[in-house]
């Protein structure tokens, strides 16, 4: 299947369509030394193409339906002027890349930095996000994850209500500023991932009916119809997502795709678009030389998604594991709203580190139902885990971070439960310093009505979070601007201190070599259910590392069971550093061959880290 208007290298362009919905389809170019209207022709099974010569990059072009309405390019790769306007001829080898070498990085060294584009910086374009790269390295992560970039209406939205899902959003610098972005991260050694939405399209703007059978009424989604995978005439639109997938890989370069929400894919044939998606980006992976992984984000506990296929798996990389989340924020918050009544004991966070789902068969009182299955001893770094993402602060009332109800000491002990776990980890931009401002769910719809249908739907859908007054309306230019993160400014008082121990967790996992493993038989998980308190040891050849998280709101002696050898204290969070009352544990321990059960005294919501070599 070619992308709606490719460039050819002897002149011109290829204009291909699917639209079997019409006999007779027209591309008019509306600009450029070939404009005019050019009849296509049928090649059967729907698809319609024509070559027109003198057609360049940057001309612009729609395509004429039989009932002679005209529409925007379903697989264009630009649009200026957004969703509704037309389409943009854009000559990806025209683009020089200055990348040579990069082969990606390992999926055992991803420590993942998400960010919104339009709220990251003041400017909320691709080119503004490159000046923060050497920021992120600093910082100690090494991926960054671009929420949805595909074109939405207006200028302003999460992404989720992409149309067109070749086209990079206006807004934030199209095509060339996307590049640009993914080529300086490759320059920094940063990896960069994107999250792409396969379970539908969004509301205005999206004219694919027109064209072919996209959607079915065989399934509902959350967001309307589900795509249309399994039924009539359905080929083509699988094989728009499986070209999808490389295209970002192959004309962007990027170095994997998250995909948002699987458990919306509806796909009952022998070889679902899930299992197609891992076999066709694994090839790209081939074929380039280079690490590209598929990252699944669902909160089904199944997983199938990972598993090889010869397990009757789908074969994808990584997926999220919202109950690491949803264990360790019940735990330090007390939440129990919505589906934060499943959590909040102890001992689902002992799980949590031990298993990565909690719920792996148990009764669920949110669903009403036995919910997940068994991680089957996956190691580690098939789950990405997270105190905080786009999701679990946006979809909150008025979209309060951690850092607007949680004091000092338990910030730090959240972003080290995430960062010292055995799993690979994700920031949600701005977490990092403790970032006061919210981050709201918002939209810029021209459909006014939608847009007032999205605010209803807000109000009813989530009943957690902090808020004084009235929930913010997703529509309003406020809501977006209070959004913006201050990343770019210095940071200073509680902001630098939380920065600082920030990149102190990123160097401790850097620079030990028992942090580094994710293999079941390398750790063990231990605890004191009524003190409230983690014991977490990890072990190979050379190194051993033992994590003491205290979750109890009082000081208290614990015992701490160490194997022999010499033991140094390497992190306490609650030294004076970190404007904590000051180190209760020692600094060395010396522990005999037998090992050692000394006790220790263990300052409220702390976390003391000891390594030892082997």
């Amino acid at each position: 299947m070619e992308l709606g208007a490719t460039v050819l290298r002897e002149g011109g362009v290829q204009f291909r369509v699917w639209a079997p919905k019409s006999t007779a389809v027209n591309v008019l170019i509306l600009s450029g030394k070939a404009a005019g209207t050019v009849p296509m022709q049928p090649e059967g099974k729907g698809y319609h193409s024509v070559t027109v010569p003198g057609v360049i990059d940057g001309d612009r072009y729609l395509f004429q339906l039989e009932s002679g309405k005209t529409y925007p390019d379903p697989v264009s790769r630009y649009q200026p002027d957004g969703v509704h306007e037309s389409s943009q001829v854009v000559d990806p080898g025209l683009f020089h890349w200055t990348e040579e070498g990069w082969q990606g990085i390992s999926l055992v060294d991803y420590r993942i930095y998400e960010i919104h584009v339009g709220t990251f910086t003041r400017e909320g374009t691709f080119e503004a996000a490159i000046e923060h790269l050497e920021y992120l390295v600093e910082l100690g992560v090494t991926a960054v994850e671009l929420m949805p970039v595909s074109q939405c209406p207006g200028t302003r939205n999460w992404g989720y209500d992409g149309a067109y899902h070749f086209a990079p959003q206006h807004s934030y610098g199209g095509p060339d500023g996307l590049r640009r972005l993914v080529q300086a991260c490759h320059r920094k050694g940063l990896a960069i991932l994107l999250d792409v939405v396969y379970n539908h399209f969004g509301p205005e703007g999206c004219y694919l009916d027109e064209f072919g059978h996209y959607f079915t009424d065989k399934y509902r989604t959350p967001w309307g119809r589900a795509v249309n995978l399994d039924g009539a005439e359905s080929d083509p639109v699988l094989e728009y997502f499986l070209v999808n997938a490389g295209y970002w890989i192959n004309e962007f370069h990027f170095d994997g795709l998250r995909l948002d929400a699987v458990d919306w894919i509806f796909d009952q044939t022998p070889k679902p678009l899930l299992r197609r998606l891992a076999d066709e980006v694994h090839a790209h992976r081939e074929r380039l030389g280079r690490k590209i992984h598929l990252f699944a984000e669902n909160d089904t506990n199944d997983v199938r998604l990972i598993n090889s296929p010869d397990k009757c798996g789908f074969g994808l990389d990584a997926q999220w594991c919202d109950n690491f989340h949803h264990a360790l924020r019940a735990l330090l918050t007390g939440e129990t709203t919505g589906y934060y009544e499943d959590f909040g004991q102890f001992a689902q966070l002992q799980k949590a580190f031990s298993e990565a789902f909690v719920y792996t068969g148990e009764y669920s009182r949110y669903r009403r139902r036995r919910h997940g299955g068994p991680t089957e001893r996956h190691p580690g770094f098939q789950f990405v885990v997270f105190s905080q993402n786009h999701d679990q602060v946006g979809n909150r009332k008025c979209g309060d971070r951690l850092s607007a109800t949680l004091p000092l000491n338990q910030l730090l002990l959240a972003a080290s439960a995430v960062i010292l776990s055995p799993y690979l980890p994700l920031l949600f931009m701005g977490e990092e310093y403790g970032e006061r401002a919210p981050f709201h769910y918002f939209i810029d719809h021209g459909d006014l009505e939608l847009a007032e249908q999205v605010f209803k739907g807000k109000l009813e859908e989530h009943p957690s979070g902090v808020c004084e007054g009235e929930i913010p309306d997703p529509s309003a230019e406020d809501t977006f601007l209070e959004s913006k993160t201050s990343v770019g400014t210095v940071k200073e008082g509680e902001q630098a201190v939380i920065l600082a121990f920030y990149r102190k967790l990123f160097s401790l996992r850097s620079s030990l070599p028992a942090l580094q493993v994710f293999q079941r038989d390398g750790m063990e998980v231990s605890g004191l259910p009524e003190q409230k308190v983690l014991f977490f040891r990890r072990w190979m050849e050379t190194n051993a590392v033992v994590c003491l998280f205290s979750f109890s709101n009082i000081q208290q002696d614990v015992p701490l069971p160490l194997p022999g050898g010499i033991w140094e204290r390497v992190l306490d969070s609650s030294a004076l550093e970190w404007r904590g009352p000051g180190e209760e544990t020692p600094e060395r321990i010396e522990a005999g061959e037998g090992g050692s059960r000394g006790m220790v005294r263990i300052n409220p919501f702390s976390v003391v880290v000891y390594s030892a070599k082997l």
